[in-house]
């Protein structure tokens, strides 16, 4: 009687070694294939096309252009600080619009910068901005401007409390959705408030859940490959982040297989957000095994993280076990069919040996 001896963890790791050694043979050593391009999250532009909201400019004239593209403000905890927004209608008609400061939010998808809905709740600028009209009418191609106050509440943490003051046109545009029914859209421009309330500054930022979802052909060398890297986000600190992005990853059978230097995200990642990244990886290595580092970097603050994965065409791992299982199974029928001739059987291991004559 013969038993099957069972494929251990170390076997499988010797199995797995060879084969990524035969990988290795086969594909040759490359050079380092060039970094993932990252594409940048775009800022939302203060136009429309209809209207624009911008800081007030230095010049009284009516048709001076804005020379500042946002605000920057900062106040201590109790205390106040005024400035004058300035909605200019663009359009060939008279446009009413709400006025209204909003807190700003990083979106989980890109990490654009959005901004609260004037019903939503309100926490920073959104809830400290007293505008001194709520709601106005702008003729064509006219300019109103609206002074404001931010008063910071006594026991304001310090650090940035990122908004805007924004310009919501009244009127409702109805437009058909896809089963017919007429959906009503608001349009609104802000313009950005970047408010920091005095106090320490503790710049804080970590990467985590990093990942990789890899496709390449069946068998390596017959196809290209592709990946996706995948990380997460977190400002754990009082201040504004604008993050670089530098990845590296090793393997081992051709060193380093990529080694791309730092390149802006092109996002604000704002005091308690998160966002989740996503960077292509255009020719990862088809067989190997890899490191993979992250490092992001800002002003004063710096995080690393990484993950490691087995780049294998389990198709042909797949493959080579059943070639070894028929070659064993080949062996063990030879061996019955050579006993059955002798008239008996054998059994060895080490030096003993013992026969039965029929």
């Amino acid at each position: 009687m013969f038993h099957r001896r069972p494929l251990t963890p170390r076997l499988l790791r010797v199995l797995l070694a060879a084969l990524l050694a035969v990988g290795g043979l086969l594909l040759g050593a490359g050079p380092a294939p060039a970094a993932p391009a990252v594409a940048p999250a775009l800022a939302p532009a203060a136009d429309n096309g209809s209207w624009a909201v911008y800081p007030i400019p230095a010049s009284k004239a009516r048709d001076a252009l804005p020379d500042r593209e946002y605000f920057y403000l900062e106040a201590a905890p109790g205390a106040s600080v005024s400035d004058t927004v300035s909605v200019f209608n663009t359009s060939d008609q008279p446009i009413t619009f709400q006025v209204y400061g909003a807190d700003a939010y990083n979106t989980p998808r890109d990490g654009g910068f959005a901004l609260r809905a004037a019903d939503q709740p309100q926490l920073g600028v959104g809830a400290w901005a007293h505008l001194k009209a709520n709601r106005l009418t702008v003729p064509a191609h006219h300019r109103a401007d609206v002074p404001f106050t931010i008063t910071v509440p006594e026991g304001a943490e310090p650090g940035d409390h990122p908004g805007a003051i924004v310009a919501l046109d009244t009127a409702t545009e109805g437009t058909a959705g896809g089963g017919k029914v007429a959906v009503g859209i608001k349009r609104a421009v802000g313009a950005r408030v970047y408010l920091r309330v005095s106090g320490p500054a503790v710049p804080a930022v970590t990467v985590q859940d990093v990942s990789v979802s890899r496709k390449a052909p069946l068998v390596p060398g017959i196809g290209g490959s592709s990946a996706t890297i995948r990380y997460t986000l977190v400002n754990r600190g009082n201040t504004t982040v604008h993050p670089t992005l530098a990845v590296r990853a090793s393997g081992w059978f051709g060193g380093t297989v990529l080694d791309s230097a730092p390149k802006d995200l092109g996002i604000d990642l704002l005091p308690g957000q998160s966002v989740t990244l996503t960077a292509p990886w255009p020719h990862p290595p088809q067989f190997d095994r890899v490191s993979l580092k992250l490092s992001i970097a800002g002003t004063d603050v710096s995080a690393t993280a990484g993950t490691s994965f087995f780049a294998v065409p389990w198709f042909l791992v797949g493959l080579v076990m059943v070639l070894i299982g028929l070659l064993i199974g080949a062996r063990r029928l030879r061996a019955r069919r050579r006993g059955a001739q002798g008239g008996g059987w054998s059994w060895r291991r080490g030096r003993v040996r013992v026969e039965a004559a029929a």
